[in-house]
């Protein structure tokens, strides 16, 4: 043996460097496993049911409360229909009633006017007095006639030639009944040329409103010609009395 395996041999090796020691710890301590409870399944169960009961029965109020709700719509409409119904209906009869009326007012007026007119005939009535065709054969001819007081003197007449009228006080029908018999000159000139109050010559148509009578008996009208011709009167009266005195009265 040599002295280097010696050394090597007696030459202590160096120490291992030791590790702190780890400290212990125990393991944890199971935990015990929990057994299901028989309780569980049945509080999950009722409350389960319980919502379900709950969310049928608001399921429920609310179908009932839409059914409420159409049937009262439904009933709306059927009232507003039928008041429609009445409304167009009442509305039908007030355009009736209002023809109806118009009816009434248009035949009230008309009547009205009627009464009017009766009145009026009644407090003024008018009368013919002249309408028989009469001949004037000549220049010594005449047709003469008095105008009533208290009248209207409507002179409207018509011939087959030329003719003259003339309305005369009684006064100036005197004249000319005294031109006549004085030889002044025919009838058919002293009737128009003795005086009068108004005079129409060699005409074929006469039409005139004579007022002066109305509150004077004073007055005569008078007819003549040159020629025959045959006049075709259409003479009438209004009952129209004066208030007071007219013309050669007055």
């Amino acid at each position: 043996m040599t002295p280097t395996d010696m050394d090597q041999m007696t030459t202590p090796a160096e120490p291992a460097e030791v590790q702190p020691a780890e400290p212990y710890s125990p393991p944890p301590a199971p935990r015990p496993s929990r057994t299901p409870s028989a309780w569980m399944p049945m509080f999950e169960l009722r409350d389960r049911r319980w919502w379900t009961v709950a969310l049928a029965a608001t399921l429920l109020i609310s179908a009932l409360g839409v059914g409420l709700l159409y049937l009262d719509d439904s009933s709306n409409q059927a009232t507003i229909r039928s008041l429609n119904t009445a409304n167009e209906s009442l509305t039908g009869r007030n355009q009736i009633l209002q023809d109806q009326l118009k009816t009434t007012q248009t035949n009230l007026t008309a009547t009205l006017g009627e009464l009017a007119q009766t009145k009026a005939e009644l407090e003024h009535p008018h009368l013919t007095i002249w309408n028989v065709s009469q001949a004037l054969k000549g220049s010594t001819w005449y047709l003469a006639g008095g105008i009533p007081d208290t009248f209207t003197y409507h002179l409207e007449a018509t011939s087959t030639g030329p003719m003259s009228v003339s309305i005369l006080t009684l006064e100036q029908w005197a004249k000319a009944i005294e031109c006549v018999d004085n030889g002044i000159g025919t009838t058919n000139y002293c009737m128009h040329h003795s005086g009068a109050i108004a005079s129409w010559l060699g005409v074929t148509s006469v039409n005139y409103d004579f007022h002066l009578a109305e509150g004077c008996a004073d007055y005569v009208s008078v007819f003549t010609s040159a020629s025959s011709i045959t006049v075709r009167p259409n003479v009438s009266v209004t009952y129209n009395p004066s208030t007071s005195a007219t013309g050669a009265c007055a």
